[in-house]
């Protein structure tokens, strides 16, 4: 059994709470599976209350789209992946690689509901431990408070980056109280820090479930939140102390894995590079309580017993990108071009080839982590045997690759495949939603925004020298090397100036992130989204047959995403309570 705190979470989501108001107290009996205020305010009511914060991390009971993951909003939009399938099923995901997105979308929507749904249990831990027993003490309630803040936060945080201006609603308000009229006129960026502030002062560092928020998952992500608003000093100063002392809630010092593999792998979860997970399990009589936000990902009948999905292709734009060079270093790390400046820099693929084709993979140098990355034909995937083209779903629409991360190992399926649904994408693998190797890289943004470009260096290097061990590449049947991997770290002259150093660090985290759900959110804060996209779209449109028909990226719009009409349309009356965002 894992030492999570998944378990029980079916349950967990059956409970509503009432309030017992009548006098006549021997009339009132509460319904089945519903909790009184009373049962809610003990310890193990509070205790429930935060579990149930805790799975709506997986967007469950709205969409597969509707995560923290981010697959959609950050690596489809970023382009990281192209929507594979066929182009009319799961359509619905088409106009957010276009950018052609439309209010009334009903996936839009899911993202707003399952979002504020975390919010709103958030609100509810806080909401009722002030009203807690008297056999509640004071430590339960400062870890519960806590771990409610930082939900709460993440919560926000994700729902700033992905609208913009949004309502912000605390626990001071509910249904009938306030909530309906809050309007999205106020940047929520000081509430977001200050949930997370809170959890960082707040949660202790260590605790015997091993998938709850600590102190230095608060600092992490109130770290990541300094970046975007671009307060790079005190980012640093933060991301100093996390280097130095942050550890995970397990007590592991917080640092690379050997083996960058193995972040993905669910033999390896909890590890001292994940600093906050999702936490799944399997088979425990409901496929609830395991991940269902990457079951559309797997490749298309590789073995794994999912007829379906092939949904998250890796673009031709990211393999390029793993390209190197005599020296190891990127080919091109100009990120309005991408790694697709000009032919000879385009990674060999079987795009128009025939399956039954024979096929040879390039032979030039490529950097490790590509294979870990990106299912490609001529490559062992995992242990399941070389990846072919039939592996693939409708080629000439999604292109040839398949997604590699968050894929079980076969070995692995009889214990980490959940079989309760209709097909084994339902997995108990934990996401890492943030990892060290993620901290590593912000740190290293924020050094050389402040002008320590020694240091960003340094931070840098760290991650390619665990990416060139090469005990962690993939390997043939006969142990060899299943590629030309070649990766170096870094020279000083790759950092001599604030913009080669700028460039370095970002094109790290393109190719280090890959697949994460980071990129476009990236690209929004930095500024370049509408240039790199834009190039990217020109290039991408000329691999693959109707994937990006009408694609169009506008700056000063599609930054951020429309806010769902449903929500408008629920206003009172002719009051406007949420304003649109720009554009739509």
């Amino acid at each position: 059994m894992k030492n999570t705190i998944a378990k029980g979470v079916s349950l967990t989501l059956l409970l509503t709470i009432i309030t017992l108001a009548c006098k006549d107290s021997f009339l009132d009996v509460a319904p089945n599976s519903q909790l009184t205020n009373v049962d809610l305010t003990t310890t193990s009511g509070i205790q429930g209350l935060v579990i149930s914060a805790y799975t709506e991390l997986n967007g469950r009971g709205y969409s597969q789209t509707a995560s923290p993951t981010n697959w959609v909003y950050g690596s489809i939009m970023g382009g990281d992946a192209n929507k594979g399938s066929d182009p009319s099923d799961f359509n619905a995901i088409t106009p957010f690689e276009t950018y052609l997105i439309n209010a009334s979308s009903a996936e839009l929507n899911y993202r707003w509901q399952a979002l504020y749904e975390g919010v709103s249990r958030s609100n509810s831990v806080l909401r009722t431990i002030p009203l807690a027993a008297a056999t509640v003490t004071a430590a339960v309630k400062q870890q519960a408070s806590g771990e409610a803040r930082f939900l709460r936060g993440l919560y926000y945080f994700d729902l700033k980056r992905t609208f913009n201006m949004v309502p912000y609603v605390d626990e001071t308000m509910d249904y009938g109280t306030g909530a309906s009229t809050v309007k999205n006129d106020v940047d929520i960026w000081s509430k977001i820090e200050a949930d997370f502030n809170f959890a960082y002062t707040n949660l202790a560092e260590t605790n015997a479930q091993a998938g709850r928020a600590n102190k230095w998952a608060a600092a992490a992500y109130l770290a990541r939140t300094y970046m975007y608003q671009k307060k790079y000093a005190q980012a640093k100063a933060l991301y100093d102390l996390i280097i130095a002392n942050g550890k995970t809630t397990n007590g592991k010092k917080y640092g690379l894995v050997t083996q960058y593999a193995q972040v993905f792998n669910a033999a390896n979860e909890n590890s001292e590079e994940a600093v906050f997970s999702t936490q799944n399990v399997a088979n425990v009589g409901s496929s609830d309580a395991a991940s269902n936000d990457l079951n559309l990902n797997y490749p298309y009948s590789a073995g794994i017993g999912a007829t379906c999905c092939d949904f998250f292709k890796p673009s031709f734009d990211l393999a390029n990108s793993f390209r190197t060079g005599a020296n190891g270093l990127p080919l091109d790390i100009t990120l309005a071009n991408g790694a697709y400046d000009n032919s000879t820099n385009e990674l060999k693929t079987d795009q128009g080839i025939l399956p039954g084709d024979a096929f040879a993979p390039d032979t030039r140098s490529v950097d490790p982590r590509l294979d870990h990355t990106v299912g490609r034909r001529g490559i062992p995937y995992l242990d399941y045997g070389v990846f072919t083209s039939a592996w693939t779903r409708n080629q000439a629409f999604g292109g040839p690759y398949s997604t590699k991360k968050y894929v079980f190992y076969l070995a692995q399926q009889g214990t980490v495949a959940d079989v309760s649904n209709w097909t084994k994408g339902w997995s108990a693998t934990n996401v890492v939603l943030m990892r060290y190797s993620d901290v590593l890289l912000m740190a290293a943004e924020a050094e050389v925004e402040v002008g320590s470009l020694a240091t960003a260096m340094n931070y840098v290097n760290q991650i390619r020298t665990r990416a060139a061990n090469p005990a962690g590449f993939v390997k043939n049947a006969d142990g060899t090397p299943a590629a030309n991997y070649l990766i170096s770290t870094y020279p000083a002259t790759s950092f001599a100036s604030q913009d080669l150093a700028r460039n370095s660090v970002r094109f790290e985290r393109k190719i280090e992130l890959a697949e994460e759900g980071q990129r476009f959110f990236d690209l929004v804060r930095w500024g370049i989204a509408a240039p790199t996209i834009s190039a990217f779209l020109t290039y991408e449109k000329t691999k693959l047959t109707n994937a990006y028909s009408g694609a169009i990226f506008t700056a000063g719009k599609n930054e951020y995403l429309p806010l769902p009409q449903t929500q408008l349309d629920l206003q009172n009356g002719s009051a406007v309570i949420l304003k649109q965002n720009p554009g739509y």
